[in-house]
């Protein structure tokens, strides 16, 4: 679970998570972070979040922020504010450390998302990426649903193919979180 100080370090993705306050902090309404991105980190997946915005402010280094085909640096003490639905990733891709600070609004359950992928990849059940397998993805997929959405495939068929692995991953002993990462 997810609290006040709680740092958690993805070593596939070279990022680390710091709660500044969560859910419970604020009711729901706010999940704020400060991550930080060594040098020449890992772009993730192109993703968006259906019921979320974001906000990013750059504390120090620089952030390459992808908006579909549109790369946008930000450097210390610049803002950008991400919509709900807007196509984007990020990553640091500078020769030195970035630090940010990470708001999302409301929270809902992505604390629990971003402690799931962490420890996966802490864990090895990722690829070089920092994507855990496909049945994995096929349980967050479901239940992480209103926190975060992939691009690729179409959302339709995400539906479906989930639909159909989920019994199955969950058949295999695959869970959409696990008790160790997110207490």
């Amino acid at each position: 679970m997810a609290f006040i100080n709680k740092i958690i370090k993805n070593p596939v993705t070279q990022q680390e998570i710091k709660f500044l306050q969560t859910a419970r902090d604020t009711n729901g309404q706010l999940l704020e972070m400060e991550a930080r991105y060594l040098a020449h980190s890992k772009e993730p997946a192109a993703h968006y979040h259906p019921f979320q915005e974001e906000e990013f402010t750059v504390l120090s280094g620089q952030l390459s922020i992808r908006f579909n085909e549109e790369v946008i640096i930000l450097k210390p003490g610049d803002t950008l504010q991400v919509p709900k639905n807007k196509v984007h990733s990020m990553w640091n891709d500078s020769d030195g450390e970035t630090v940010m600070n990470w708001k999302v609004r409301p929270a809902l359950q992505t604390e629990y998302f971003l402690e799931t992928v962490v420890g996966l990849a802490a864990d090895g059940k990722t690829n070089k990426a920092g994507m855990p397998g496909l049945l994995q993805v096929a349980l967050m997929a479901n239940q992480f649903s209103r926190e975060f959405r992939l691009i690729k495939p179409p959302l339709l068929i995400q539906k479906i193919i989930f639909a159909i692995l989920s019994p199955i991953a969950s058949l295999a002993g695959f869970k959409p979180t696990y008790k160790k990462y997110i207490d």
